[in-house]
């Protein structure tokens, strides 16, 4: 009867671009680990500039000492991971600056990263970045919005709730 009171779940779930560049499809990132989608569904950004920012309003679980990767669970449960670069990790840290720590509380739109994209491609290093949705089996489908150019914040994920 009061069930009018009750906070309806939004049908689906927007995530927003994590970085300015180009959307690609995850099975084009050339590493398997993002293009079988072991770790899950997503999409990712040819970067055009080196800063990342929080695809949604969430809570920040892990910054990697290497800052290469920072994970967070978005205010509606979506665990996201965004990871700069493929094997980037390699570079133990030189050319990234971290914003945030596990913890913090962000905003869609927060900087949460900066890493210096000249110095990832001199190392040899691609500079594609995946946004994997950690959690995709909790979801009845995860579509990444690729193959268009996107801003910061720009809808790139849309996730269908069970």
């Amino acid at each position: 009867m009061f069930d009018f009171f009750k906070k309806k779940k939004p049908k689906e779930l927007i995530l927003g671009a994590p970085a300015k560049g180009k959307a690609v499809p995850l099975k084009e990132v050339n590493d398997p680990t993002f293009s079988e989608g072991m770790l899950g569904e997503g999409v990712a950004v040819q970067p055009a500039e080196g800063k990342i920012y929080a695809p949604a309003d969430g809570e920040i679980g892990m910054v990697f000492d290497t800052l290469h990767a920072v994970s967070l669970t978005t205010v509606d449960g979506v665990e996201v991971l965004i990871h700069v670069g493929l094997d980037t990790v390699k570079l133990g840290g030189d050319g990234f600056k971290g914003y945030v720590k596990a913890g913090d509380t962000v905003k869609k739109g927060d900087l949460l990263l900066e890493v210096d994209l000249e110095k990832v491609k001199a190392a040899g290093y691609d500079s594609i970045t995946p946004m994997i949705i950690c959690n995709t089996d909790d979801y009845a489908s995860v579509t990444g919005l690729s193959g268009k150019d996107v801003e910061p914040g720009d809808d790139i994920v849309a996730i269908e709730q069970k």
